[in-house]
């Protein structure tokens, strides 16, 4: 092991941290199961399960052992430039990895693959891309899906009118009091939304796929060895089979506060992941 000196001269993350004795994440407050408020106004989840682990590396490494773990809230809009400027350490949400954003921060090998696809009202008979032809379509700002949004309107020239939430809760209730006639996001945050709502026989989410969209921990670019240990613990959590054990909490079990489970098994691109880990930002990887 390294002392804790040469960490810090390797790296500026760590140095800050080992500095300061203070690591910083970034997590969302309403994207279950990933990273969202419990009822005790705790940030838990799929990814802050993830991000724990790396702190519990990281205070190893420094042999800190009391480092203080700062929880920033962040959103669709903030997050990005939040880790750019070094204010959060590790992003913890449900951040997609693209080649754009390669360009101003990096990315942890992967650790969910999710597809984009359309929630609507049932009797609304959504299924395609066509049926919204000159029609009010809500998605997220600051998200890979609105951006995938205005460039098939301009594509396929439907003439739709985009409204943009302000976080996923937002958009989704634009569907449900009838402003817009369709939802684009991420499907496991549509099924989350759904399970949550009211009455979730009244939507249905498209089985056409739009995108795909490869989440990863957002982190500082250009740390080759902080990047280095949040891939080392992350790839261990995958070759040890724990990532089965922490999948299967978030995703095939009831979740806190409200006992809802999205029943979602592994997809065959995350197995695939897992297997093989990555940090490419190119969907066709994961094809």
């Amino acid at each position: 092991m390294l002392a804790p000196s040469a960490w810090g001269q390797g790296s500026p993350t760590l140095s800050k941290v080992e500095q300061t004795g203070m690591i910083t994440l970034g997590y969302r407050v309403s994207s279950v199961p990933f990273s969202y408020l419990d009822e005790k106004l705790n940030p838990i989840g799929y990814s802050m399960d993830l991000c724990y682990r790396i702190v519990d590396a990281v205070k190893a490494k420094l042999k800190l052992r009391n480092l203080q773990v700062k929880l920033f809230p962040v959103t669709s809009a903030t997050r990005i430039p939040l880790v750019v400027n070094g204010t959060v350490d590790l992003e913890c949400g449900i951040t997609t990895n693209t080649l754009e954003r390669q360009k101003s921060e990096a990315f942890s090998v992967t650790t969910f693959v999710a597809v984009s696809r359309l929630l609507a009202k049932k009797s609304s008979n959504i299924q395609t891309l066509s049926d919204l032809q000159g029609e009010p379509v809500a998605s997220t700002v600051g998200t890979t899906s609105i951006r995938n949004l205005h460039e098939l309107n301009l594509a396929q020239k439907l003439d739709m009118k985009i409204l943009a939430g302000l976080d996923d809760a937002e958009s989704f209730q634009m569907v449900q009091t009838d402003r817009a006639v369709a939802y684009l996001m991420d499907d496991v945050l549509l099924r989350s939304l759904v399970a949550s709502a009211k009455n979730p026989a009244e939507f249905s989410i498209s089985a056409d796929s739009l995108s795909i969209e490869p989440y990863g921990i957002a982190l500082t670019k250009g740390d080759a060895a902080f990047k280095q240990l949040v891939d080392d613990v992350l790839v261990g959590i995958f070759r040890s089979g724990e990532i089965h054990t922490i999948y299967n909490k978030w995703f095939q079990s009831p979740v806190p506060p409200k006992g809802i489970n999205l029943q979602l098994p592994m997809s065959a691109a995350l197995k695939k992941a897992i297997a093989a880990p990555t940090d490419s930002g190119d969907p066709r990887h994961y094809e």
